[in-house]
């Protein structure tokens, strides 16, 4: 396409942003592009992919607040999914975007060479915020960027080589943190990949005493066990009580480092600000992302003990990563606000309250349909409902999706569905949440009573 056609195309596309009211003729054709856009320029399996959770393939979000989403055309849904855990304040918080605007009439991005303030204040906070000794941190973009920079940083702190992580787990999709994953449909097709890993089963101490154990008699040094709190895309599964406390004494004991992942389950998601807290662990590094940026900007990082950062990295500050956008002072400016907002309004404690309401109301739900839920389960507003088959989860997630409530399935579980409303909810629409729930696996016991009946 020519430069002229082009430009006047960028024209128009910018003038839904800039302006105040799409027309009718604007909606449809945002519609239409959007899934010619997706098939020809995205990825043509991306709208095949969303059928399987919803019953509109060519469902276009447009705006959103609070604990909703908006279409194109204006249709409200409540955000029960929260962006896989993105929105803990709900959407576009006010509070927090006050301070982004500010930030942003300021200085958006920085020289990269100068000391940016927001980035020491918030490394300050981070480490005031967290427990025991935790104290450097190291700002990113993505959580598999975060978990990237754990592992490098085990590696060059201990001198070991192999990692120790979970059957099931999941720490992004880059190639050093899907060498940790727990699955073999994100793995296969890039193997091999790190071979020093050794994947044993989560919530077994046991198994991850044996493994050093046996690597360590073979001349193998061991730079870190990588654990999720909770397994989020595993299908929210909760470890038996004590497991990361015994863990923390096997690494003590073979001077292995600990690293939690707690980019899905931390900033007040479980309950408490971080979940090792209510374990009572301190690990040598945590990561942390997610609801981080308050729902409004992308950041990521790590926090680690002081012991950590070896004369290495001091000599050479770059050598653990230099990523251009990490921590930067937009970026910055948003997870120092959410910090604030989730202190001042005690996200932590709304999302443990709120959770036990929501669990309690799912529970009398499996209760009245247990041929449909197998199981309840989660920590504060990190829940999953598994079903029995997993077309189930699927029936029942476009059922809810037609009824204006979006949830999503777990990655690596399938059979699970995801809640991970924001902390801002109200109890009234947890209750409209429950309402709709209860049609869905009404419509879907009538699903499967009748395609089994034909069955048999």
């Amino acid at each position: 396409m020519e430069k002229k056609f082009v430009l006047e195309d960028l024209e128009r596309i910018l003038s839904y942003v800039t302006g105040d009211e799409l027309t009718a003729y604007d909606k449809k054709k945002i519609v239409k592009e959007a899934v010619d856009n997706y098939n020809n320029y995205v990825n043509p399996g991306w709208l095949k992919y969303r059928k399987s959770v919803s019953t509109n393939a060519a469902f276009v979000e447009w705006t959103d607040n609070d604990s909703y989403f908006y279409d194109v055309n204006g249709e409200e849904f409540i955000d029960c999914l929260g962006g896989f855990g993105i929105f803990m304040c709900g959407h576009r918080n006010e509070e927090i975007l006050e301070v982004v605007e500010a930030q942003l009439k300021k200085q958006a991005l920085h020289s990269q060479e100068l000391l940016d303030p927001l980035r020491g204040y918030l490394a300050k906070a981070m480490a005031e915020i967290t427990p025991g000794d935790l104290n450097y941190c190291f700002f990113t973009n993505g959580g598999a960027e975060a978990v990237e920079m754990a592992i490098k940083l085990a590696r060059i702190a201990t001198g070991g080589s192999w990692y120790i992580s979970a059957v099931n787990g999941f720490h992004g999709k880059s190639m050093g943190a899907i060498s940790l994953g727990g699955k073999d449909t994100y793995r296969t097709p890039y193997l091999p990949m790190i071979q020093q890993v050794q994947h044993v089963e989560y919530g077994n101490a046991e198994d991850i005493r044996k493994a050093i154990r046996n690597l360590t008699h073979v001349g193998e040094k061991v730079a870190a066990v990588v654990l999720e709190p909770i397994q989020g895309e595993g299908g929210i599964i909760i470890p038996p009580k004590g497991y990361l406390k015994e863990v923390r004494k096997i690494c003590d004991e073979y001077d292995v480092c600990l690293i939690l992942d707690e980019i899905q389950t931390g900033m007040g998601r479980t309950g408490t600000m971080f979940r090792c807290e209510a374990e009572g662990v301190v690990p040598d590094i945590l990561t942390y992302g997610k609801a981080f940026g308050g729902g409004i900007m992308p950041i990521t990082g790590i926090i680690a003990r002081p012991h950590l950062w070896v004369k290495e990295l001091q000599d050479n500050p770059w050598i653990l990563g230099s990523p251009t956008f990490g921590g930067n002072p937009l970026a910055c400016s948003a997870a120092l606000a959410t910090i604030k907002y989730m202190l001042k309004h005690d996200i932590p404690k709304q999302a443990h309250e709120k959770g036990e309401y929501l669990i309690k109301g799912l529970n009398k739900l499996k209760s009245k349909y247990p041929e449909l839920i197998q199981e309840v389960r989660g920590v504060g507003l990190m829940i999953g409902v598994e079903f029995h088959r997993t077309e189930m989860g699927f029936s029942v997630a476009k059922g809810l999706f037609s009824r204006k409530v979006m949830t999503a399935g777990t990655l690596v579980n399938s059979k699970t569905i995801r809640f991970e409303p924001a902390a801002t909810t109200s109890y009234e629409d947890f209750d409209k949440v429950l309402k709709r729930l209860e049609e869905a696996l009404a419509d879907t016991k009538k699903l499967f009573n009748h395609s089994d009946s034909k069955i048999g």
